[in-house]
């Protein structure tokens, strides 16, 4: 069997892994009961964005609060991308914090920063209540701390205060 026919794809013949998922977004065998995913290409209003992204972050799916997230920058205007960018990079460095991937981590928490830092650097954007300072601040610590144990929903960071 060539391995283009083995591959899940949508109607439109994009590749989609159609694997069910655990709440870390790792894949679990065909059959197993995963995580309900969260829909692609949905078009949110900041508010909804952020409060979706949160409850999801607080409740230790990081991988899904970053899918939420990069809607928003595909959906939302070209200012703001790096923003929804930022925040979704900031989403799979916890994810890769909690798999235990502490170089991956590492990498994603620090691009994520420097996203929401660009973002600031523009001046008059939008930050939704959004404290990015304090984003960045707790995506340091918690760089500081690797290699360590992470529990995801612990560790979710406050969007907002």
């Amino acid at each position: 069997m060539e391995s283009s026919a083995r591959r899940d794809r949508d109607a439109e013949g994009r590749a989609r892994n159609a694997r069910p998922r655990d709440g870390l977004g790792r894949p679990l065998p065909y059959g197993a009961e995963g995580v309900a995913r969260q829909p692609e290409g949905v078009a949110r209003s900041p508010e909804e964005t952020l409060r979706e992204a949160q409850r999801l972050l607080d409740a230790g799916m990081p991988f899904h609060a970053h899918e939420v997230f990069e809607d928003a920058w595909k959906t939302g205007p070209a200012q703001e991308e790096a923003l929804w960018r930022g925040l979704a990079q900031l989403a799979v460095g916890l994810t890769h914090a909690a798999r235990g991937n502490a170089t991956g981590a590492a990498s994603l928490l620090e691009r994520g920063t420097g996203s929401l830092a660009r973002y600031a650097e523009q001046g008059g954007v939008p930050t939704y209540g959004l404290d990015l300072g304090e984003l960045a601040a707790w995506a340091r610590e918690l760089t500081n701390r690797l290699p360590g144990p992470v529990d995801a929903a612990a560790e979710a960071p406050a969007l907002r205060r």
